[in-house]
């Protein structure tokens, strides 16, 4: 589908609101699942009466990163303002005549120096030469409309940086999305730096003020109460979710005889060792399972990104499995995801990580109302999510012979679930609808901040769901953890003032 840029807004704040600037790096059009979240947080604070600008960066450095979606800019709220920086990761250039005789002569070693000098602005590696841009892009926006609250998001975590100078020069309080975390390795389990390192430093130094903490799940909520104890009750656990039009109104229920159709959707990220064993555990599972002999198995997503997107590994692997009716068809726009769920008869949740990861998709899967495989370790976030869901073939880990079988179970599921069991697998999704997560935790941040603000529309999530109830109180699926009403005094350190690129236009970004 040929996807079209939507026209360029500029809503113009109005007298009286609360302003809320979200600086938020991958928002849409940005084809990446965070973008998701960050739609739905913009558009709740704007139903609750909120100005917001957002702070992200141009379409064009997405079309060498992880693509575009221009279906989803379509769903943003028309009044949410976009500020677009003209910034983009000089190590994913592919275009060679670009290139410096040094890069072109040792491409590996020019990026390891371009890394250290990016981590001579902010520790972190691709990133870190955005901090002054971002920073002057919040003090300009503030400047110009005058903020009441900032919601940084993360990845990059030099986002952290802005957040902290907007509050060090003007005392304006901020909120942090960390999602996954920054001092946790989620696929490994184990802290990803030390507390004493730059890193460590700029964490502690970023948290101890801020207003709210949010992360995806439990396991992350924890970690950081225990390493930042002063934090504890400022932690949210905001769960990724589901959004209710990416799901099919009714799940495909097949005729005797019909040919199955297994599918995956998200992007192809997870190692290649898993994927063979995916891959193989297909081919037993349609020699010995009869319903599964002339079975489908369709891949869709992005295979990798960056440079690499596409020309992978595993995209080798897929291709010689073709003769096992295992097929790539690429990316799906987010406007067609649920018409893709609509003609699959059961799903395969191919995932990396333990008990840190829960992955986005997992949602979705659980209410599409379709029988669900897992090809995850047994000791996942995604299983904690799962169980219960009777269409689920359960955690069997990740060897052959296991996934075989979940196969064979999905199949005859496919085949044999009636609608009471297909509609008890939608209820037991609906309390992770995205709204159902997202609007608490909006109402709770925005309340904290400009009490006396009233909504100027009844929060969306409050609308009855069509896959069964919907909790919609502070505490959500997760437990109460709502942040401390008490801003943070400013850092005794005192602002910030790095180097930074001097073109305005880099530096000041354009508004949309």
């Amino acid at each position: 589908m040929t996807q079209r840029a939507p026209a360029v807004r500029r809503p113009e704040p109005r007298p009286g609101r609360p302003h809320l600037l979200y600086l938020a790096i991958g928002f849409p059009p940005a084809a990446k699942s965070c973008a998701y979240r960050m739609l739905e947080t913009a558009n709740q604070f704007r139903a609750r009466g909120w100005d917001v600008t957002v702070v992200t960066i141009r379409p064009e450095a997405w079309e060498r990163d992880s693509g575009l979606d221009h279906s989803l800019s379509e769903r943003v709220d028309p009044g949410v303002r976009l500020i677009e920086l003209p910034l983009e990761r000089e190590d994913l250039a592919t275009d060679i005549r670009t290139y410096s005789e040094a890069r072109a002569l040792d491409p590996t070693g020019w990026v390891r120096r371009w890394h250290k000098r990016q981590r001579a602005h902010f520790p972190e590696p691709a990133f870190g030469g955005w901090r002054a841009a971002l920073e002057r892009a919040v003090l300009r926006a503030h400047r110009e409309h005058p903020v009441d609250l900032m919601l940084a998001t993360c990845v990059p975590y030099v986002s952290l940086a802005a957040a902290v100078r907007l509050h060090e020069e003007h005392a304006v309080p901020y909120a942090v999305d960390f999602r996954d975390g920054w001092s946790l390795d989620v696929l490994k389990g184990v802290p990803a730096f030390e507390a004493d390192s730059d890193e460590g430093r700029w964490e502690e130094r970023a948290l101890r003020r801020a207003h709210a903490l949010w992360v995806v799940n439990d396991p992350i909520a924890d970690f950081y109460r225990e390493r930042h104890p002063s934090l504890a009750d400022r932690v949210r656990v905001v769960r990724n979710g589901y959004d209710e039009d990416s799901v099919p109104p009714a799940p495909r229920t097949p005729a005797p005889g019909d040919r199955l159709t297994f599918g995956y959707l998200g992007t192809v990220n997870f190692s290649v060792r898993l994927l063979e064993t995916v891959l193989e555990g297909w081919r037993l599972a349609r020699e010995r399972e009869p319903l599964l002999r002339d079975a489908r198995f369709e891949v869709r997503g992005h295979l990798g990104a960056g440079a690499g997107r596409g020309a992978t590994a595993h995209a080798d692997l897929l291709s010689r499995a073709a003769a096992d009716g295992v097929s790539v068809a690429g990316p799906v726009a987010k406007a067609d995801v649920g018409a893709l769920y609509a003609r699959w008869d059961a799903l395969v949740l191919m995932l990396t990580g333990g008990r840190y990861v829960t992955s986005g998709k997992v949602y979705e899967y659980m209410a599409s109302g379709l029988p669900v495989v897992s090809a995850h370790e047994p000791d996942h976030d995604a299983a904690v999510v799962l169980e219960g869901h009777p269409l689920w073939t359960g955690a069997r880990g990740v060897e052959a012979e296991a996934l075989a079988d979940a196969f064979a179970q999905a199949a005859r599921l496919a085949t044999g679930a009636d609608a009471e069991a297909r509609a008890a697998a939608r209820a037991h999704a609906a309390r992770f609808a995205r709204l159902a997560q997202i609007v608490p935790a909006v109402e709770e941040l925005a309340e904290s901040v400009a009490p006396a603000t009233a909504p100027s529309a009844a929060p969306r999530a409050q609308d009855p769901s069509p896959h069964g109830s919907v909790r919609t109180g502070p505490s959500g699926p997760s437990g109460p953890s709502g942040p401390s009403r008490a801003v943070p005094p400013p850092d005794p350190d005192g602002p910030s003032d790095p180097e930074g690129p001097s073109d305005p236009d880099l530096l000041e970004g354009a508004p949309r």
